[in-house]
C-alpha cells in the first residue's frame, strides 16, 4: 500500500454490542477495573469502547479474607469473591466520579434469583448505565453451591427473572466450568438475553508444597490469564455457532493481535481483565493497537472480521 493511500485510509472501530453503541471493540473486564475512576490517570476513558464495573450486590460485600490472590503459571489466580460497595453506593457515590462521555456498563451478582432481579431493578432507569452484565458463574446458595452457570434450568430461571427486571441491554456472563457452552449460550439466548459475555475464570487451585496447603485461602481459585486463553477462544468460537447474539470476548487478551483472535472466532466486543494488573494503560494500547492493525492490511472496519475465522471442515 503506497504511503499516499495509507495516509487517507480510516477505520471504522465502531460497534454495536447488544444494543451498546461502543466508539471501538475493547472494554476493561468486571472485577479488574475497579469503578472506573480509579483508572483515570492512566488512561482516557473515552479512548476505550468502555468498561464494565466491579459486580454490585444489594449490599456491601466484604469477600474473602487474604490470601485471596496469587500467581499461576502464565495466568492469575484469585478468590476475591466479588467484594463491592453495594448498588446504591455505587450509583450515589461512584457512578457520578466517572468522566461524561465513557460508557459505563454494570455487573450484577447475587446468590439468589429474586435478589439478582433487584440489584437489575435498581440500576434500571439511572443515567449513564449502557447495559447489566449478568455474573452467572457465582454459586446459588438454595442449588447446593452450584453456579448458575452450571445448571441449564437454574441459568434459564436467573435469565428470565433479570429480563423482566430490565429495559436495559441485558449481557449474561458465563462460566467456562460447563459441559456444553452452546448449551448454555443457547439457553440465554432463548430468555432474552441481548449477548453474552464469555468466558469467566476457569475453577483452578494451585498448592504449596511446603505447607502441603492451598495458596488460596479460600482453597479454591477462579484462574484468568493468557493461560485460558485458547480456552476462551474455543468457547467463543463454540457459542457464536450455536446463536446469533453478540458475544463479548474474555479471557488472556494481552495485545490487539489477541483481540482480532476473539472477532475472528466471532465476538463483536472484547473485554480486558488480568492485563489491567500489569499494565494500567493495556486498554487503551490494545484499542489503538486494533485500530493500527486493520489500517496496516488495508480493513476499513474492525466489524467486518466477526466470524471470519476459516475452521477446517469436519
Amino acid at each position: 500500500m503506497s504511503a499516499d493511500i495509507d495516509a487517507v485510509l480510516e477505520v471504522d472501530t465502531r460497534v454495536d454490542l447488544a444494543g451498546i453503541a461502543l466508539r471501538n471493540p475493547v472494554l476493561a473486564a468486571s472485577g479488574t477495573f475497579g469503578y472506573g475512576s480509579e483508572f483515570a490517570p492512566f488512561l482516557d476513558l473515552r479512548k476505550i469502547g468502555g468498561f464494565v464495573a466491579k459486580s454490585l450486590t444489594l449490599e456491601p460485600r466484604v469477600g474473602n479474607p487474604p490470601p485471596r490472590i496469587a500467581e499461576a503459571a502464565s495466568g492469575l489466580l484469585n478468590s476475591i469473591s466479588l467484594e463491592n460497595v453495594g448498588v446504591e453506593a455505587f450509583i450515589h457515590e461512584k457512578l457520578p466520579a466517572i468522566p461524561e462521555g465513557v460508557v459505563v456498563v454494570t455487573s450484577a451478582f447475587e446468590t439468589e434469583i429474586d435478589r439478582y432481579a433487584e440489584v437489575c431493578r435498581r440500576l434500571t432507569g439511572v443515567p449513564r448505565i449502557a447495559g447489566i452484565e449478568i455474573n452467572a458463574s457465582c454459586p446459588h446458595v438454595k442449588s447446593g453451591g452450584i453456579e448458575f452457570g452450571q445448571d441449564p434450568q437454574v441459568l434459564r430461571q436467573l435469565v428470565r427473572s433479570v429480563r423482566r427486571a430490565t429495559t436495559l441491554p441485558l449481557l449474561v456472563k458465563l462460566s467456562p466450568n460447563v459441559t456444553s457452552i452452546a448449551e448454555m449460550a443457547r439457553v440465554c439466548e432463548g430468555e432474552g438475553a441481548d449477548g453474552l459475555s464469555l468466558i469467566n475464570a476457569v475453577q483452578a487451585l494451585e498448592v504449596d508444597v511446603e505447607r502441603r496447603r492451598p495458596v488460596l485461602a479460600n482453597g479454591l481459585g477462579g484462574l484468568s490469564g493468557p493461560a485460558i486463553r485458547p480456552i476462551a477462544l474455543r468457547m467463543v468460537w463454540q457459542a457464536a455457532e450455536a446463536v446469533k447474539i453478540p458475544i463479548c470476548g474474555i479471557g488472556g487478551i494481552d495485545s490487539a493481535q489477541d483481540a482480532v483472535k476473539f472477532l475472528l472466532c466471532g465476538a463483536s466486543a472484547v473485554q480486558v481483565g488480568t492485563r489491567n494488573y500489569l499494565n494500567p494503560s493495556a486498554a487503551q494500547e490494545i484499542a489503538e493497537g486494533m485500530q493500527a492493525w486493520a489500517k496496516g492490511r488495508g480493513i476499513t472496519r474492525l466489524a467486518d472480521l466477526v466470524g471470519t475465522l476459516e475452521m477446517p471442515r469436519r
